[in-house]
């Protein structure tokens, strides 16, 4: 479960429904139920990485400091470069250009709006 003011994750436990609707931590309109194996709108087994066919909870699990967009029903990440977009149908943020999928290592250069290589 996650605690949200204003669309913003300010808190995560792990609690049951019960708990949560028993007021010991506030009111219960403030907590949102996650998944934390959820990515993209795809849930992961968790002993193994691969997606698997467990419910997808609210598109990506939550962490504080997130989002929860209450219209679209939808925990998303801060984003970290002005240049990404937020895709709507997975709620991750996506550069400009795509990253390298073969080595080396890369990282985001939002100066140039490209992929370096990390040496």
């Amino acid at each position: 479960m996650t605690a949200c003011k204003k669309g913003t994750v300010v808190q995560t436990i792990v609690a049951e429904q019960d708990f949560i609707n028993s007021g010991v931590v506030g009111d219960s309109i403030h907590w949102v139920q996650f998944s934390k194996h959820t990515r993209g709108g795809v849930h992961y087994d968790p002993n193994t990485g691969e997606p698997d066919d467990g419910f997808a909870l609210r598109y990506n699990g939550a962490s504080v400091g997130d989002t929860y967009d209450a219209e679209k029903d939808a925990f998303y990440a801060q984003c970290q470069y002005p240049s990404w977009t937020l895709n709507p149908n997975t709620f991750i943020w996506e550069p400009p250009a795509p990253q390298p999928t073969a080595p080396p290592t890369t990282r985001w250069d939002e100066s140039t709006l490209s992929w370096i290589e990390i040496s």
